[in-house]
């Protein structure tokens, strides 16, 4: 079953407590595993852009994220295990759950 790893920061001024070699290193990990199906790393939020149609069919496009909120998304995996608890280990062991962040965990849906 394929799941998607979201990876928010505790905010968007916090300080990573982990270094480009441990992303790496995870990064790795997954590739060597058999398990990653895709991933990336977004740009900063500053360069978001919001869209949203109002009932009437009226286009709005705002700069910057859906809403002010104190984390952040910064990237995310698409990883491919058995089962949900497999999933979670593999969020665990992902640098982004470290200090202030977390890694929420869904499963894709495939109709």
């Amino acid at each position: 079953m394929k799941y998607m790893l979201l990876i928010y920061s505790g905010s968007a001024d916090a300080t990573d407590p982990c270094g480009v070699e441990d992303w790496m290193a995870f990064d790795k990990t997954v590739r060597e595993a058999g398990i990653w199906v895709s991933g990336h790393s977004l740009a900063d939020l500053t360069t978001a852009t919001t869209v949203h149609v109002t009932d009437s069919g009226e286009r709005a496009v705002t700069d910057g994220p859906f809403a002010e909120s104190r984390e952040v998304l910064g990237g995310y995996y698409v990883i491919d295990v058995p089962d949900l608890d497999i999933a979670v280990d593999w969020a665990a062991r992902c640098p982004g759950s470290r200090g202030n962040g977390a890694v929420e965990v869904r499963p894709i849906g495939e109709f």
